[in-house]
């Protein structure tokens, strides 16, 4: 049976309901992302990891997504700047590898590891400001920890001077903004992409401990290095991933627990570790629940399943997170000790593996036991079933965490 695709709402007010039913067509799914572009959305989880890895998949427009190369995708295309950029996201085979190989040195265990005192500074910051609340009112905790705790760390890693902090992050909020219309997110890229020139500009001439300089300074054994606009490209993904996903992760850790008080009080009776919740959490509501996009290098034939060459394929996260192929029936409950939680592809797979997961999965193990001790006894501030959704199909979080961190005296 040949079906109509299936148009994605953009809205993302039910992203589980619509992964749910994407996966019951099968394996494979088309689907019609914004502008009526096409897409094969693999919620199969077996079968995303497999495409994942495979060499005959590409990330790279310019060379293998056959709307591009023909001109049908413009610049009114709302998600032109998820495909557009120069860098590790976009890269295929020996370029990748030539991107990553050069980026790696900035994502060492070591320099991971080293950012744990810097994020625990950050919490304790941010705890004392919420803190000061006065019993009884309600604080938004979206906005007010689980935003700046990743923002604040990835800019002290990258070095971000003060004076360009404000803009910088500003931009990475209209990068995932559904709601911006076509013009107003391409301005926005060109925006980000010129306050991280200047970032690059000021760490030339002001070279620290920090990503922006390493990178700056790195260098392969043939000579070669990132070209400025490599580099420039590749900080705005650091930046973009680097904190849409964390910020996510947290926010739904909160809700997940608020929601459910055993698990709160198993948590913090430690019969459940942090590390646990975290990874059940990042397969339960995958932070990016649809990653644009991949192509189809060549006619790709997979248990039965054909992708055509040059077609667009979507990585659907949040739904293959959920197969119950994997997951058993028990596949859309939250549960951190299910055996197959880390089991999730939250974090992508194959050559394009997140880089920089390890410090994600810190920050999140850091910030949540902080919040969670210092407020054992906050609750929404309003019914949990009522909180609105982010406005997109890509990162899966909610608009806001209304919460009151200490009952009134």
């Amino acid at each position: 049976m040949v079906h109509e695709p299936i148009v994605l709402d953009t809205s993302g007010v039910d992203i589980q309901g619509e992964s749910a039913r994407i996966r019951a067509r099968g394996p494979v799914t088309l689907v019609e992302l914004p502008g009526g572009v096409p897409a094969w959305s693999v919620t199969d989880a077996t079968l995303l990891r497999t495409l994942l890895a495979d060499s005959r998949v590409s990330k790279d427009p310019r060379q293998h997504w056959s709307a591009f190369i023909n001109g049908d995708i413009t610049e009114s295309w709302p998600l032109l700047p998820w495909v557009i950029a120069e860098n590790m996201f976009t890269a295929y085979g020996t370029e990748h590898r030539r991107l990553r190989t050069l980026v790696s040195p900035a994502f060492t265990n070591r320099r991971t590891q080293a950012m744990r005192p810097r994020i625990e500074a950050i919490t304790r910051d941010l705890l004392d400001t919420l803190a000061a609340t006065p019993p009884g009112e309600a604080v938004d905790l979206r906005a007010g920890y689980a935003y700046p705790v990743p923002i604040r760390v990835i800019s002290q890693l990258l070095g971000v001077p003060e004076h360009l902090d404000a803009d910088i992050h500003k931009c990475v909020d209209g990068f995932f903004d559904g709601s911006l219309t076509p013009e107003e997110s391409m301005a926005n890229f060109v925006e980000m992409a010129g306050l991280v020139g200047e970032l690059v500009a000021y760490r030339k001439e002001n070279p620290g401990d920090d990503i922006t300089s390493v990178l700056i300074g790195t260098q392969q054994e043939d000579g070669s290095r990132l070209t400025d606009k490599e580099l420039v490209d590749t900080l705005m993904l650091v930046v973009n991933a680097g904190h849409e996903t964390t910020l996510n992760l947290i926010d739904q850790s909160i809700h997940a627990l608020l929601t459910r008080p055993q698990l709160r009080e198993d948590v913090l009776a430690e019969r459940i570790s942090w590390a646990d919740v975290v990874e059940e959490m990042l397969r339960y509501e995958a932070p990016v629940a649809h990653m644009p996009l991949r192509y189809a290098v060549e006619d790709i034939e997979i248990d039965g399943i054909s992708i055509p060459k040059g077609e667009a394929i979507l990585a659907s996260y949040a739904a293959a997170n959920r197969d119950p192929k994997v997951h058993g029936d028990t596949a859309d409950e939250f549960d951190p000790l299910r055996s197959t939680k880390d089991q999730h592809l939250a974090f992508g797979h194959g050559a394009h593996h997140c880089i920089g997961a390890p410090l994600a999965r810190m920050e999140a193990t850091v910030a949540l036991p902080a919040l969670f001790t210092q407020f054992p006894e906050m609750q929404f501030a309003t019914e949990p079933s009522t909180l609105a959704k982010l406005g997109s199909f890509i990162s899966n979080g909610h608009v806001e965490l209304p919460v009151i961190l200490q009952p009134a005296r």
